[in-house]
């Protein structure tokens, strides 16, 4: 369009339309003169869009082309003042009255009114939606102890015996089918991530008929209870006479002279071995005052064939009567026997191990225990209980027939989650059990799952109101417990290197209800401040102040893994008899009839069950929501130094080395956790520091070799009597019994390195602190 208004006057009348060679070449100096120009001159990027499009165009002389883009040159011989200077201008290129401004006007009205209509309609869905759905609250400070009262003050007393009763009248034939039970009643509470994971495991089961004890010298044959054999009594109980058994004992038939080795500790044992070969002989072993594998494993060594075991009527708690009653261990020290140390997925490999021992173990009722002894019935003289104790003359021989079947069967674990906001991928995890056995195992199962539910009840109530923890918990149900903790092994083998990482704490409800006298809290040391404050708190509640000591003692029950393979705090509360002797730990062991525990008669009011309840669940929310994990790392250190009190030997590396351990987490508690615990002073990355080193304090002292029964983790103690580390006292006794320092001097290596890896480990953390803030500063 400009070269042909630049070249408009050489065209006279007549001419043609074509210009001559001389005439182009000329015009085209022109034309690349004026080009040069205008490229110099500013708004020179509208010319060369439209010269292009013109390009497209061509010469056209259409009055109808735009040329509001095009602006005049400053340049005194720019190509538009030229233009305006040539006569034919305005006649060969006449145009219309500018449109845009209108136009503009009215493109920015519809803009203009259309975002109102959008910011209007907006306000109206944002505050429908707000009030329908209200968002989650952020984290409170310290979340507020107000939202825990509120969601305690739901659970009741009456509702967990509702839950209960309903338990129990599910038929229990199957595991899978009361997991299925349990996993329908958690979802309908509207917990919203519940998940059912079975696993094949390797179980020992009765065999088609009951095991029997026979006196070769009179030629009488008993039942484990105590009934001799005949059909009147084998249909009677035959449940109970079925599972009167020791699960993954050997099988077979022994007959042997009856030995007396009351509790099988190692003074008992010399005593014997320095009066009689034991060489497959037959043991009568009392239940209690060390760990059963322990003591199986000592006679195992010692040579013995078989044992009869048995609770002594002294032991037991005056509130029961289970004199007359047999009942049934499990050998197996925890998973399928069939994997051990790992999961049992498909595709494991598979070990076939149905004996756990080389021993022929069958417990028996105190009242047939009586008979071999042979002792009267009545046992208490003048308010004084007489131990039972065989009688040093005289041989007894007997035959000891066991017979059970070891077969693959699935058991089945209940798995629920309630998602954290702050901090999703750290668990807090509840545990409970449910018993697949037909009529054994007692009722706890049921007191257990009615007390998790009952909390998961009053969670979810609160939940629905838009709150939520900053932390996961998890709430599991497990299967297989009483074949050896079964289904909380396999799920924690399975999800092994994940719960290392995520675990923060489990709180443990196995059998919270097994007496109605005291309240007994066991806690790892870093917990044990939490679980007396929480007693504390539940005195506000109740009328009844339980004020009981907590210790850290080992316990029964899925606990076990994440104590002993994670490194995991742990805390229970439960409800116990009053000890009748200091031979009564781990009496715990013996799972005995039904009939016999009815929970009914302990806690008609179940006001016990709401106590328990709510003890489990203000820990629980605690450790949940809390931004500072309450864990107390100089409790851990003053647990370690009172261990080392009174034992025996020279050990003054473990002292040293305890000492270091104690400064350090002091300094560790004052500089870094005290701070932490003002708002005022907490910084997000000064607090995720910090609780990654609380959560992973016990790790440290996970030992590696501990025998069969006693706690790798050892921080816990064998039971309330003893203040020393369980490996060190076994390894005393061990060099009593073999006349070498080998296993003692090994023991003390391994808590040795256990304290000074603690030590090490709290440094670390302090070294690391100080590197952070030096380079914020």
């Amino acid at each position: 369009m400009a070269y042909h208004k630049v070249n408009a006057d050489q065209r006279a009348q007549g001419h043609s339309p074509y210009l001559d060679n001389d005439e182009l070449q000329a015009t085209a100096l022109e034309l690349e003169w004026d080009m040069e120009k205008e490229l110099e001159e500013p708004g020179f990027d509208h010319f060369q869009l439209d010269g292009a499009v013109q390009h497209h165009l061509g010469n056209s002389q259409s009055p109808d082309l735009d040329l509001e883009p095009i602006q005049p040159s400053s340049s005194p011989k720019g190509r538009f003042q030229r233009l305006q200077e040539d006569p034919d201008y305005v006649s060969h290129y006449t145009r219309q009255a500018p449109k845009s401004n209108r136009c503009s006007f009215f493109q920015i009205l519809k803009v203009f009114c259309t975002a109102l209509i959008l910011f209007i309609f907006g306000i109206v869905i944002g505050y429908y939606a707000r009030k329908k759905c209200p968002s989650p609250p952020t984290s409170q400070e310290p979340n507020n102890p107000h939202i825990y009262h509120e969601i305690l003050k739901e659970i009741k007393a009456e509702n967990i015996k509702q839950i209960y009763r309903d338990l129990l009248q599910f038929p229990r034939e199957d595991d899978v089918d009361i997991a299925m039970k349990i996993l329908v009643q958690w979802s309908s509470q509207g917990l919203e991530d519940v998940q059912l994971v079975n696993y094949s495991v390797l179980l020992d089961l009765p065999g088609s008929s009951s095991n029997t004890v026979t006196l070769k010298n009179s030629g009488e044959c008993f039942y484990p209870s105590g009934q001799q054999c005949d059909r009147e009594t084998k249909t009677l109980h035959s449940q109970d006479l079925l599972y009167s058994y020791a699960a993954y004992s050997a099988k077979g038939t022994l007959e042997a002279e009856l030995v007396d080795i009351q509790y099988g500790t190692v003074e008992d044992l010399i005593r014997i071995q320095a009066i009689t070969n034991v060489t497959k002989k037959i043991a009568l072993l009392k239940l209690g005052q060390s760990p059963l594998l322990y003591k199986l494993s000592l006679l195992e060594d010692a040579g013995f064939g078989g044992v009869l075991l048995y609770a002594d009527p002294c032991d037991l708690p005056k509130t029961t009567d289970l004199a007359d009653k047999a009942f049934m261990v499990s050998l197996n020290s925890g998973g399928d026997p069939s994997t051990p140390g790992y999961a049992s997925i498909d595709g494991s490999y598979r070990q076939y191990r149905p004996n756990l021992t080389t021993l022929l173990v069958q417990p028996i009722s105190a009242e047939l225990a009586k008979k071999l002894v042979s002792l009267p019935g009545d046992t208490v003289q003048k308010d004084r209980c007489i131990h039972l104790q065989l009688p040093a003359t005289g041989k007894k021989v007997i035959s000891l027939n066991i017979q059970s079947v070891t077969t693959y069967k699935t058991i089945s674990n209940v798995i629920g989650y309630l998602k954290g906001t702050v901090f999703p991928d750290r668990y807090i995890i509840i545990g409970s059990h449910h018993n697949g056995l037909n009529a054994y195992g007692g009722q706890e199962w049921a007191s257990s799952t009615a007390i998790i539910t009952a909390f998961i009840q009053a969670l979810m109530l609160k939940v629905r109101r838009g709150w939520r923890p900053d932390r996961t918990i998890v709430f599991c149900s497990w299967g297989g417990t009483s074949f050896g903790n079964i289904g909380s092994y396999e799920w924690a083998e399975d999800l092994k290197r994940v719960l290392q990482r995520n675990v923060v704490a489990y709180i443990s409800l196995h059998n919270p209800v097994r007496g109605n006298s005291t309240l007994h809290p066991v806690a790892s040391p870093s917990l044990q401040q939490l679980a007396a404050e929480s007693q504390s708190f539940n005195c506000v509640e109740e009328t009844r102040c339980p004020g009981s000591n907590v210790s850290s003692v080992q316990i029964q029950g899925d606990s076990d893994y994440f104590i002993n393979h994670l490194g995991v705090p742990a805390m229970q509360f439960s409800y116990e008899d009053i000890k009748t002797s200091e031979n009564s730990s781990f009496l715990f062991e013996a799972l005995f009839p039904v009939r016999t525990t009815k929970t009914e008669e302990l806690d008609p009011s179940f006001s016990l069950h709401e106590t328990i309840a709510k003890l489990t669940g203000q820990v629980t929310l605690q450790i949940a929501n809390e931004p500072v994990l309450p864990f107390n790392a100089l409790d851990i250190a003053l647990e370690v130094q009172n261990s080392l009190k009174g034992d025996e030997g020279d050990i003054p590396q473990l002292l040293a080395v305890a000492a270091r351990l104690r400064d350090t987490a002091e300094l560790f508690q004052s500089d870094e956790m005290r701070p932490a615990n003002d708002p005022k002073e907490r910084a997000p990355i000064r607090v995720r520091m910090l609780n990654d080193v609380l959560q992973s304090l016990e790790k440290s002292f996970l030992v590696h070799r501990v025998p069969p029964g006693l706690y790798r983790n050892i921080l816990y103690r064998l039971d309330e009597r003893t203040r020393q580390f369980s490996v060190l006292l076994e390894a005393l006794e061990h060099c009593k019994l073999h006349q070498s320092n080998e296993t003692i001097q090994a023991a003390l290596s391994e808590v040795l390195n256990s304290i000074n890896s603690a030590q090490v480990y709290f440094k670390a953390g302090l070294d690391v602190f100080e590197t952070t803030l030096a380079g914020k500063k």
